[in-house]
């Protein structure tokens, strides 16, 4: 029996919610999944089509904050859980237009949230507190930048204090304090859940790992922020998914847990390790399509530009809760992991040039015009 019969996950076809979708319905094959995403940018249907037939994943084009359609959602589904990963997620997107992510990480939160407690209200608690029907959960998907940046030694705990750093983490900070002030003032049954940087398939091609393969490719500039000595703690996006599932079955009503993948490497490394790859890829003949030779891979296309604004140095995660308490921790090396994604990478260069073309935002009217 399945704890949980039906699920909104929101932002379900961007990479972390698409991975986590998939992930779900395999391991849970008797959950229904309804999948919200407004398909901005970053949300992206070919990320689905293996499961587009699937009759336990049910997609809905359409935005959080819309609050004309999330208490729809709430009375047709009667949802049991709710997993929040809709979110304007880019740093430097953040810097240049921060009031988007306040409308969509905090205002969406706080409208996913208070349709929650209504719909799962079934009266007052001698106190006055609301009370819920059984088994009903919300899981807020955050990130470690809600906890600004490290110094050359220590790890973010979840009594951490929040101190973010730029808009975008500023606007999950805050989200997250709306997910503890609906606990505490209404008992509304939640947990957060913060990770370290994800990495693995369908990653959107701005982000670090996809972009520099991408460029190496093609043989164009590889962009290093400073002196690329930014050091991030790499989760793989399997074990981020299996984290938040543990969380979502078995964590403790109102607590926050960290999910990380044990793995610190500076920005730099990265870039080197992407490289090497791609030209043992390149020389043993295992991409096809690509005119790239591996003696053209070299240091010269690598430039430093300057630093992002208020760029955070350092984070790193403390998974003990997690892994003491719930018995999850990762199974993926770092060594093993960027290997694999490497190769998934170079295996679908046509999802990647049909994302960084703009075609992709086409796979929707396509897919649903025949419907």
């Amino acid at each position: 029996m399945e704890k949980y019969k039906t699920i909104l996950v929101t932002g379900g076809a961007g990479f972390i919610g698409s991975n986590f979708v998939k992930y779900m319905l395999s391991q849970h094959p008797e959950t229904t999944i309804v999948n919200l995403d407004a398909l901005t940018y970053a949300g992206n249907l070919e990320n689905l089509t293996d499961i587009e037939d699937n009759p336990n994943h049910i997609f809905v084009k359409g935005d959080i904050c819309d609050q004309d359609l999330i208490p729809k959602l709430f009375k047709e589904y009667d949802f049991d859980a709710v997993v929040n990963f809709a979110a304007e997620s880019h740093v430097d997107r953040s810097i240049e237009n921060p009031g988007i992510f306040v409308s969509t990480n905090v205002e969406g939160t706080q409208n996913l949230l208070d349709n929650a407690k209504k719909q799962w209200t079934t009266g007052k608690d001698e106190e006055g507190f609301p009370t819920y029907r059984d088994g009903v959960k919300y899981l807020q998907v955050s990130t470690d930048e809600v906890y600004g940046a490290l110094g050359k030694t220590g790890m973010f705990t979840e009594t951490t204090p929040l101190a973010p750093n730029s808009p975008y983490s500023a606007s999950k900070a805050s989200a997250d304090l709306f997910v503890r002030a609906y606990h505490n003032t209404f008992h509304l049954p939640v947990n957060i859940t913060r990770c370290s940087n994800n990495y693995g398939p369908y990653q959107f091609p701005e982000k670090l790992i996809p972009l520099m393969i991408s460029n190496v490719l093609e043989l164009r500039d590889l962009p290093i922020y400073g002196d690329g000595m930014q050091i991030r703690d790499w989760l793989h996006v399997k074990d981020h998914c299996s984290g938040i599932d543990t969380v979502l079955q078995t964590g403790k009503m109102g607590e926050v847990y960290n999910i990380g993948g044990n793995n610190e490497k500076a920005n730099i490394e990265i870039i080197n390790l992407i490289m090497e790859n791609v030209k043992k890829h390149l020389s043993e003949g295992h991409v096809e399509g690509v005119n790239t030779q591996p003696d053209q891979i070299t240091d010269d296309l690598k430039i430093h530009v300057e630093d992002r604004l208020g760029h955070d140095r350092r984070y790193a995660i403390d998974n003990t809760k997690i892994t003491s308490q719930l018995g999850w921790e990762p199974s993926y090396t770092f060594e093993n992991g960027i290997a694999e994604t490497i190769d998934w990478y170079l295996n679908n260069l046509d999802w990647m040039e049909n994302v960084k073309s703009g075609g992709y935002q086409e796979y929707y009217d396509k897919m649903y015009s025949k419907k």
